[in-house]
């Protein structure tokens, strides 16, 4: 893997033409996992609308063939073959291949028989994109390198940099690829020597450092370079090689963060033959993210295949054969865990109605009660009786169906809590988008505050104005317009009940410990006739 970067590095810095983008700012130090993630989420975006890319590049590409198919001039049809190879080197081989045998084509014509060097030099270019590498070799072989001016030898040393790196890395056995890997570095060498002083040649010393082993010096050469050099497709590069002097580093997150970056890069300019997006998903293949990593592999496989680039698909197939089978694993276990959910929601949900008839039944009968007892007062002894009992029955009621709707509610909370983790680690989003709301929980607390109020004040219908009775009329609470009961008020109400334990009360409520004890000592400090009678009195109202 590691003998790509000089091949993309090499041929990139002396044939692409400008690239249009927006990349990150500059970080000075290594890289935060936020930093990280956030170009990541623009990496996903950017793989979501790589097909707006192609259209936008397409449209490029037929501008060139519709100003070629004008054109008058065999000198500027020449040059606009040559955009046309360029513009689908890296984007479509085949037809890349094409305008370099339609520059072939013009030769004759424009009398200029030095620019044959320079097919042959176009063609290997491509040939080595394709995996073509005897045909690569031949073409170099047919050029006069003793002929040509300064740049031309600079872009053959290039390619022919760039056919031994491929070999290498096509070549499984360490012999041939160490051997390989050294006469790439020979030519690579012949192209620095020949770069003038600035930024390609900074980038080519960099890479140089980082195969010596010294990350630090290449990383503050491309650090430099970024800080003075503002041209686009150079700081992709230097994004690029910075990545591989963080990985000898050992500095996964920064390593990461700069293929994000590149691979960004990569799909706005709709390159298709690449190396950063790859790695990067072999990289989150290897932390565990393996939805990230399926889709990043998937998108270099595609894009590989769609350009015909050889190497680049064959290199994918090796990751995609490992991340595919976890990815499957992984989709079998959310399927499984999905239909487990659906089995407890509706386990859940029929456990709710049953509750909600259970609730209503009893609610009924209490009414049944209370019409009964206002029918027994003719004899007051009795009617005394009942009521006591019935004041029990009452209480022991309240106290049932308090604790149900209370632990059915921390019940559905502590669910909709594992779904929420379990939907954020597998990152079905919209799946547990509603699952994620908070909004039933909350309604049915405020359904339970206002049932427990109506049931309550059916019992103890004068319990505020007799609990308020107890204040001092500057300390009185009352409830806003629209409630029935306030905070403060439920509190004491629960006393009534014979609630008094300050852990219960806040369980019941939902309330903090401190809210709860912090309520009962500022009323019993309040009290007409002491703190230390002051819940008695309640509890006697």
């Amino acid at each position: 893997m590691e003998t790509k970067r000089v091949s993309l590095l090499l041929v990139f810095i002396l044939n692409v033409s400008a690239w249009s983008g927006i990349l990150a700012s500059q970080q000075e130090h290594s890289i935060s996992r936020s930093t990280l993630e956030q170009s990541l989420q623009k990496l996903d975006s950017a793989i979501l609308h790589k097909n707006e890319f192609h259209n936008l590049h397409q449209a490029r590409l037929d501008s060139f063939k519709l100003e070629l198919k004008q054109a008058d001039d065999f000198w500027k049809a020449y040059h606009l073959c040559g955009s046309l190879f360029y513009e689908y080197l890296h984007f479509q081989a085949d037809s890349s291949l094409h305008y370099v045998e339609r520059k072939a084509q013009l030769l004759p014509l424009l009398k200029a028989p030095h620019l044959q060097d320079e097919i042959h030099i176009n063609r290997a270019e491509v040939y080595n994109i394709k995996g073509m590498y005897t045909e690569a070799l031949a073409e170099l072989r047919a050029t006069h390198p003793e002929e040509m001016t300064e740049g031309m030898r600079r872009y053959y040393y290039s390619v022919y940099a760039n056919y031994y790196n491929y070999l290498s890395s096509y070549h499984q056995t360490d012999v041939l690829s160490r051997k390989y890997k050294w006469q790439s570095d020979l030519y690579r060498d012949s192209v620095f020597m020949l770069l003038p002083p600035g930024t390609d040649r900074e980038i080519v010393f960099a890479d140089k450092l980082i195969l010596s082993h010294k990350p630090e010096e290449a990383i503050q050469k491309l650090k430099k370079q970024l800080r003075i050099n503002e041209d686009t497709k150079r700081r992709v590069y230097l994004f690029y090689v910075l990545s591989d002097a963080y990985a000898m580093r050992n500095d996964t997150i920064s390593q990461m963060y700069y293929l994000a970056e590149t691979a960004v890069q990569d799909l706005y300019m709709s390159v298709r033959e690449y190396a950063a997006l790859q790695k990067l998903g072999w990289l989150l293949y290897r932390q565990g993210n393996l939805e990230r990593a399926y889709n990043y592999l998937k998108c270099s496989m595609d894009d590989a295949f769609n350009c015909n680039s050889r190497l680049r698909f064959a290199e994918i197939k090796d990751y995609s054969i490992v991340v595919d089978k976890a990815y499957l694993d992984m989709q079998n276990q959310k399927y499984a865990t999905m239909r487990r959910t659906v089995i407890v929601t509706t386990l859940l949900v029929v456990l709710m109605l049953a509750s909600i008839i259970m609730l209503i039944y009893w609610m009924k009968k209490l009414q049944r009660m209370k019409r009964l007892l206002a029918d027994s007062n003719e004899q007051l002894k009795t009617a005394n009786h009942d009521l006591a009992m019935t004041g029990k029955i009452k209480e022991a009621y309240i106290g049932r169906y308090l604790s149900h709707c209370v632990a059915y509610i921390e019940k559905l909370d502590q669910y909709r809590r594992s779904l929420v983790k379990l939907a954020m680690a597998s990152k079905i989003e919209e799946l547990f988008k509603t699952l994620r709301s908070e909004k039933f929980i909350k309604d049915e607390r405020e359904n339970f505050y206002k049932e427990f109020d109506r049931s309550f004040l059916d019992l103890f219908p004068n319990f505020v104005n007799d609990f308020n009775q107890l204040l001092p009329e500057d300390q009185r609470t009352w409830p806003k317009p629209g409630e029935l009961l306030n905070t403060e008020l439920r509190v004491f109400a629960l006393i009534r009940l014979g609630v008094t334990e300050t852990a219960s009360i806040a369980y019941f409520l939902g309330y903090s410990l401190s809210t709860v004890y912090n309520y009962r000592s500022r009323f019993r400090l309040k009290a007409l006739h002491g703190k230390d009678i002051f819940e008695q009195e309640v509890m006697a109202l």
